[in-house]
């Protein structure tokens, strides 16, 4: 059985609410999920997925709109592709423009409603 850690779970699920033909930065990640500053802990978090998982692990990209090298060789590659099937664009500097694709969040995802006590 596949154990996951609490902070991992975090990212897990904020990740699993980017939609399709939308990305985000780990650091937007990391926020959402409630660990600001920690945008490798994303990395590193996606870098343990299971094969199979459904987290759509390829929408995260880094805060300057690129696929990250990976230690694999060609799956950068993979993720480009991945992408581009969803329909998102690339320039011509290999970079996605996040101004068009970024993913907006109406509200966090992980906040809860408070009520305010009268």
């Amino acid at each position: 059985m596949w154990s996951v850690h609490p902070n991992y779970a975090h990212i897990y699920s904020v990740v699993k609410r980017v939609p399709e033909g939308r990305v985000a930065t780990y650091g937007q990640i990391a926020a959402l999920a409630g660990m600001p500053r920690h945008a490798r802990q994303v990395g590193y978090a996606l870098n343990k997925l299971p094969e199979g998982e459904r987290v759509p692990w390829h929408r995260i990209i880094n805060s300057q709109g690129r696929v990250s090298a990976r230690s694999r060789p060609g799956s950068d590659d993979f993720q480009r592709i991945l992408l581009e099937d969803e329909g998102i664009g690339f320039d011509i500097s290999g970079r996605v423009p996040l101004a068009k694709y970024g993913w907006k969040p109406r509200v966090n995802p992980l906040r809860t409603s408070q009520r305010s006590k009268k």
